[in-house]
């Protein structure tokens, strides 16, 4: 959640930020709603001020009363209204309170002023290349004609079970959707320094406001018919992320992977990518998720990038990252780099990863927290990325090492993970 108290101090300044998002900030509710607040927070503390001097001299009215023989009723019934005026000022002040915070908890992190302006993803920025895609002296094949040729991957059977935009793996290519998973955990715990964690795969709602995704993307998350209000995740990061909220950590940076299913809705998508398993209602992901100091948020960042790209850099795919555009940013996020790796059968990369640093924004929403030199807490910085989605690992591994024949050449590091299977086979 964005500053309060900058919207308060600085507020023109934050709405032009905003725009780089292709976010109108409505100043003049905010304005309007923050003048509601102070005069109607001043009616109450009057009211309070006045019951308070009132309950303290009551005793000494009553008893001058009584002694000039006096009704004391008067004297009660004024203690009642006092007490019904300051309850009625707080139930005014709650609700204006609580238009103010909704406009503020709708507003998106502020942008890093190195993001580039942009509509969408055609306006992202490549900062670099790696590997060069293959050359091919045959037709190559999309990995759902690969799959469906190994009798290997069905998505008719998956619909079947549950219905569209979900797949069945066996054999070959489900003990290499299982290497993949372990390859990017032993990779990212052993070579690049993160605890795993195991978490819920079913959060609350303050578990999925504290990251963001609620309440602005409720559309895009699977609601269980509970009264608890519990949700599918839509990733680790919401889990991971929470481990912290409501707590103060004494040492940073802390360094977390885990691997879990993803549950989205795709309610946005509007039928984009309904072939094969880009984009499906679950799917896998290695999620890395750190807590850091503030003033190292943007080199971890760096670095949480190359272990994403460490990954591919081992499998031998071809990828390249881009910086996204202002337009293509997240709600939470204040910069983003994402990697995309080379798809043979499209032409062209796809998303692979996502890196995100969000600041101090999913940490004050969590009120999650570190004690800096002086011993006082502080919010923390957040971040995390895909190491990697898993899934689309795979395809990207089925496309990139298909033959001729139709079977996959399994990928050097992978094979002590699959019995040293070299090729998975229709």
């Amino acid at each position: 959640m964005i500053d309060p108290k900058l919207l308060r101090s600085d507020l023109e300044s934050v709405a032009e930020q905003l725009k780089v998002k292709r976010f109108d900030l409505d100043c003049d509710g905010f304005l309007a709603l923050e003048a509601q607040r102070k005069t109607l927070q001043l009616e109450a503390e009057s009211v309070q001020q006045e019951r308070n001097a009132y309950s303290k001299s009551m005793g000494k009215l009553m008893g001058e009363a009584k002694a000039k023989g006096e009704d004391i009723e008067p004297l009660k019934l004024k203690g009642e209204q006092l007490k019904n005026d300051s309850a009625a000022a707080d139930t005014a002040l709650a609700a204006v309170q609580e238009q103010l915070d909704e406009l503020v908890q709708g507003i998106p992190n502020l942008p890093h002023p190195s993001v580039p302006a942009g509509n969408d993803e055609d306006d992202n920025v490549e900062l670099r290349t790696w590997g060069t895609p293959s050359k091919w002296d045959f037709a190559v094949k999309d990995h759902v004609d690969l799959g469906a040729d190994l009798g290997q991957l069905d998505f008719d059977r998956a619909a079947k079970i549950t219905g569209s935009r979900f797949s069945q793996m066996r054999g070959g290519l489900a003990s290499l959707h299982r290497a993949l998973t372990q390859f990017m955990l032993n990779t990212h715990i052993h070579e690049h320094g993160y605890e795993e964690v195991y978490v819920p795969y079913i959060v609350n709602r303050e578990s999925l406001f504290g990251t963001g995704q609620l309440p602005k993307f409720e559309e895009d998350l699977f609601k269980l018919e509970d009264e608890r209000g519990l949700y599918l995740i839509p990733t680790a990061e919401v889990p991971v992320t929470n481990i912290y909220r409501n707590e103060i950590v004494e040492e940073l940076p802390i360094k977390f992977v885990a691997h879990t299913p993803c549950f989205r809705s795709e309610a946005g998508s509007y039928g984009r990518d309904t072939r094969g398993m880009i984009r499906q209602h679950q799917f896998e992901k290695v999620e890395m998720v750190q807590f850091v100091h503030p003033d190292k948020s943007w080199d971890a960042l760096d670095e949480l990038v190359g272990h994403a790209e460490a990954i591919l850099q081992k499998l031998n795919l071809p990828y390249r990252t881009v910086m996204l555009c202002g337009g293509d940013l997240g709600f939470s996020s204040a910069k983003t780099y994402d990697i995309e790796v080379w798809l043979p059968s499209q032409d062209k990369y796809r998303e692979i990863s996502s890196c995100s640093n969000f600041g101090d924004f999913q940490a004050r929403r969590m009120k999650a927290r570190y004690r800096n030199e002086q011993g006082k807490p502080e919010l923390l910085h957040t971040i995390n990325g895909s190491g990697l989605a898993v899934g689309r690992t795979l395809l990207a591994v089925m496309e990139n090492y298909q033959r001729e024949d139709g079977s996959i050449e399994v990928p050097e590091v992978l094979r002590p993970l699959m019995n040293g299977v070299t090729t998975i086979q229709p």
